[in-house]
């Protein structure tokens, strides 16, 4: 039977695996290694900035142990979406890594470099020619805002990586891929069912995710042929069981049953979820539908401007028997105090948001859930064109704030219990993403650069 062995190191590259997990996955003989490197879970910060989810030490582990089990085994490895957001500075940065690690470890390999980050001209001539289509709840696009965008990436397929591989790549280094691509390559090149493949691949992305209560990021195993693949944890300590695996695809997704990819549209309703043991499924029956028109989607980030928060607890129970009121109050003269201090013109030169934790702070207007508890903690941010006007700004909210009054007392109060002195906490740089579109290219690799070293 033709199948294809995959070992899928972690979920992200930098979070950790145990090295003697990996041994015992390498011990069933992989024909590759996988990891992907980001994620826009983070938010728009890592793709704005350049700045990495984790530290160079972390990768570094992480990619260590992967390269030096792949050489020693001769087998390719795969890593995508380069630390976090796959920007080419951030491609850089896994390179050099890779690069340093070949060098104290006295590795020699054929390195493919996959570039993501896209040039700006390019997508104009795309926008005017009417080949870049918005997504579900897109914001509004035009060359403006391309413009000032500090990144924009496209998310690749499965052909850059394929093209590596048939052009001799040992190692590949990717900027931003789906994280299904990574897995789905080599399989697909080989001439397994797509659907199976595709599949396997959105459990495998995540490493152990798929498991009985994972406790730590760790490496996930999977044998995929054209009918089936059966998954199960290299750590005797984890198990995965038919719900868990199937689980898995809401993970990331509106759906459970539709993955979009940029050559097709994966479909799981048919899917059947069987446990062969106490620790390993097959799964079986997925379709791929091939895309009509192959599409790459972008994502890309802006500067917001510059943000300074404080945090506060209420306790008070007077206070909480009318806290919209108090709130609402305290907001109004918060903003008349720095209308006085900046003058009128300051409307359009700064944003001030308050997120009430103990009620709605994670869900918003969606709570459904309006009540409050014994003790509420207060989120003050501003939002500035620079760092300067924001903690100026805060400065003016923060003695508003710990002093509002109530009516039924009528000397002064200290309202909110600040846990740091002094109480505004500059945070920097802030950014947004601005697309969530797709671009139609004349083929699936023109928006992507491969560069070959010879490490």
């Amino acid at each position: 039977m033709k199948e294809i062995r995959i070992l899928s190191a972690t979920g992200i590259l930098g979070s950790g695996f145990r090295e003697e997990t990996l041994k015992r996955g390498m011990a069933l003989s992989p024909d590759f290694i996988g990891a992907d490197s980001g994620s826009t879970d983070p938010g728009p910060y890592y793709l704005g900035s350049g700045e990495t989810l984790f530290s160079d030490s972390a990768y570094k582990r992480d990619l260590r142990l992967i390269l030096l089990a792949a050489r020693a085994a001769k087998i390719p490895a795969i890593i995508g979406s380069a630390c976090t957001s796959g920007s080419d500075a951030q491609l850089e940065r896994l390179l050099g890594i890779a690069h340093e690690i070949a060098r104290e470890e006295g590795l020699h390999f054929r390195l493919a470099a996959i570039h993501s980050e896209q040039d700006k001209g390019y997508l104009k001539r795309r926008l005017r020619e009417g080949r870049i289509k918005p997504l579900a709840n897109a914001p509004a696009l035009d060359e403006n805002v391309i413009d000032r965008s500090a990144h924009i990436v496209g998310m690749a397929g499965i052909e850059p990586f394929i093209e590596a591989l048939q052009n001799g790549a040992e190692v590949i280094i990717a900027g931003r891929s789906s994280d299904t691509s990574i897995f789905s390559a080599m399989p697909v090149m080989k001439g397994i069912n797509p659907a199976t493949v595709w599949h396997a691949a959105k459990i495998l992305e995540c490493g152990a995710a798929c498991v009985v209560m994972r406790r730590y990021p760790d490496c996930m195993f999977a044998t995929v042929s054209d009918g089936s693949f059966v998954i199960e944890p290299p750590n005797p300590e984890y198990r995965c069981d038919p719900a868990s695996v199937a689980s898995h695809n809401l993970y990331e997704n509106s759906t459970p049953y539709i993955l979009v990819e940029p050559s097709g549209v994966l479909n799981t309703e048919a899917a059947k979820y069987e446990a062969v043991s106490d620790r390993a499924v097959r799964v079986s029956g997925s379709t791929f539908m091939p895309a009509g028109r192959y599409t790459i989607k972008l994502e890309g980030a802006e500067l917001a401007g510059y943000q300074t928060i404080i945090i506060g607890g209420v306790r008070d129970p007077v206070i909480l028997r009318q806290f919209d009121s108090w709130l609402e109050g305290l907001t109004r003269a918060a903003k008349d105090r720095i209308r006085a201090v900046f003058g009128a013109d300051i409307e359009s030169k700064y944003r001030f948001d308050v997120r009430v934790y103990g009620r709605d702070a994670t869900m918003g207007l969606l709570e459904p859930v309006r009540a409050l508890g014994h003790e509420v903690g207060l989120l003050f941010q501003v939002t500035a064109q620079t760092q300067a006007l924001a903690t100026a700004v805060m400065k003016s909210v923060s003695h508003i704030a710990v002093h509002y009054p109530v009516p039924e007392w009528t000397g002064l109060i200290t309202s909110i219990a600040y846990p740091y002195s002094p109480a505004e906490i500059d945070r920097g740089a802030c950014y947004r993403f601005n697309m969530n579109h797709v671009v139609e290219p004349d083929t699936p690799l023109e928006m992507f650069r491969i560069d070959y070293r010879q490490v």
